[in-house]
């Protein structure tokens, strides 16, 4: 067997192993949600080695998605990290055989504390199998290492059934993609959905006055390389002049410099409160049929800034 045919050979094996936990799934996966939901503390998982690294993955799916989730190492919980359990606190312990002996020596104090105990395990008939409240079955025939020593496919379903636990966690909680964004700041869903765009604007306005002349009115345009400039009458804006407004005024060549700012700023313009969401403002400018560049931004009736397609475009571009 070539190594393409070994590789595909290791999907298969894993892929039939995730069959049939996928058969074992009864209602207590629903049970071990409800406790979690109904629960005033925070979810402890633990494990050690490979069933550990696994755990920490879980605990961040969880922590992501609305549930106050941690990671405890079983080694160190013996050793003092005990102290972050407390009694409404439901303890995921993760174990293939279920009888890892740092995994079964933190059961004692884990029930003297007072936390709920719910197990992944392989065998519901371990020693954490049995002392625990609830067991989620991750039992699997074969790993995909040809020793059927690595954990490999049993790794592999612990992953999935973490996930499906997250998943149901995440259903019932009505969980959106703000809620997401929250706690994923500074990715680009985070970015897409909490930024504002007073957090993107630029605060130095260029301004003119409505008597200007040609020669203010580019230079100030020039001097600011925003694309535009604001027409202010007694610190009230009362037109947008862009890059475009001049190009066609330009046309006019021999009356151009004995126009003023009045003459070709736009009255009606289009504008956006400083507390919109950056997305919407930047489908406002997307989605008009003459696609805006630049756009007042105002704070009710004053205007605070400006800003342009390719700022919002940086930070909230799909």
């Amino acid at each position: 067997m070539n190594m393409v045919e070994l590789a595909k050979e290791i999907f298969d094996i894993e892929i039939s192993e995730l069959e049939k936990v996928k058969a074992k799934i009864t209602d207590t996966i629903v049970d071990a949600a409800n406790m979690i939901l109904n629960s005033r503390g925070k979810v402890v998982i633990t494990g050690i080695g490979k069933s550990g690294i696994i755990g920490k993955k879980i605990a961040a799916t969880l922590a992501s998605t609305g549930t106050y989730a941690v990671f405890m190492n079983a080694a160190e919980g013996v050793h003092g990290d005990l102290g972050m359990i407390s009694p409404d606190d439901i303890v995921i312990a993760i174990s293939n055989s279920g009888n890892s002996d740092e995994v079964i020596s933190i059961i004692p104090s884990v029930r003297k504390i007072g936390a709920k105990l719910i197990a992944m395990t392989g065998n519901e008939n371990s020693r954490l199998g049995v002392a625990a409240d609830i067991v989620l079955n991750i039992g699997v025939e074969r790993e995909a290492c040809p020793m059927n020593l690595a954990p490999t496919s049993s790794t592999t379903a612990t992953l999935v059934m973490g996930d499906a636990l997250g998943v149901l966690l995440i259903k019932a909680r009505d969980f959106k993609p703000e809620n997401f964004a929250l706690y994923h700041p500074g990715g680009s869903l985070g970015r897409r959905l909490l930024m504002k765009v007073k957090d993107v604007m630029h605060m130095s306005v260029p301004m003119v006055s409505k008597e200007d002349d040609m020669d203010t009115v580019i230079l100030t345009m020039t001097n600011k390389r925003l694309g535009a400039v604001c027409v202010v009458d007694n610190n009230k804006m009362i037109g947008l002049i862009t890059e475009g407004d001049i190009r066609r005024a330009l046309k006019k060549k021999q009356e151009f410099f004995n126009l003023h700012a009045k003459d070709i700023m736009t009255e009606k313009f289009i504008s956006v409160q400083e507390n919109m969401m950056a997305l919407e403002a930047m489908e406002l400018m997307e989605n008009r049929d003459s696609q805006i560049s630049v756009l007042p931004v105002l704070n009710n009736d004053k205007l605070v800034g400006l800003v342009r397609i390719h700022d919002l475009l940086n930070v909230v571009g799909k």
